[in-house]
């Protein structure tokens, strides 16, 4: 029983741990981002199985997030008000050609960040932009401008 435990436990902390490093970071993953991620899931590994290393213990560690993971999600479509602690929500970066700093900064995005975005889409200018978004898998989506 302790596995299982252990096995919420890292779960609780690896969603805490992707609310606070945002959306931006996961969605730009550099090779040295790569490799603290394979380390952050080795520490995990070694902090849910501690000496455990059976298969049995193993099937029990999968099958306890598994489940879990299953609930979230469950919880995630049937209770729409946590959906944003669990999923996160939208963030509008640019409205009617203005960029939105408030927002920007909250995200710990720059400007040049968004103008590469923009560039790859194909938007030379934000003036051409209805409004731009921050996604909640952290790619931003542009709405042009009509007309």
């Amino acid at each position: 029983m302790d596995l299982v435990f252990r096995a919420v436990a890292a779960y609780a902390l690896v969603l805490l741990f992707t609310r606070v490093l945002g959306k931006r970071e996961l969605s730009s993953l550099q090779p040295f981002d790569l490799i603290i991620l394979v380390v952050i899931g080795d520490l995990i590994q070694q902090g849910v199985t501690q000496n455990d290393l059976s298969i049995t213990g193993v099937a029990i560690v999968l099958g306890t997030i598994g489940v879990v993971q299953v609930l979230v999600s469950y919880a995630s479509f049937r209770l729409p008000p946590i959906r944003p602690i669990l999923e996160g929500e939208p963030v509008v970066l640019v409205d009617h050609g203005k960029v939105l700093d408030r927002n920007m900064r909250r995200e710990r995005l720059t400007l040049d960040d968004l103008t590469e975005q923009a560039r790859q889409n194909g938007i030379s200018s934000f003036d051409e932009i209805t409004w731009a978004v921050l996604e909640t898998n952290g790619q931003v989506s542009f709405i042009k401008a009509q007309g």
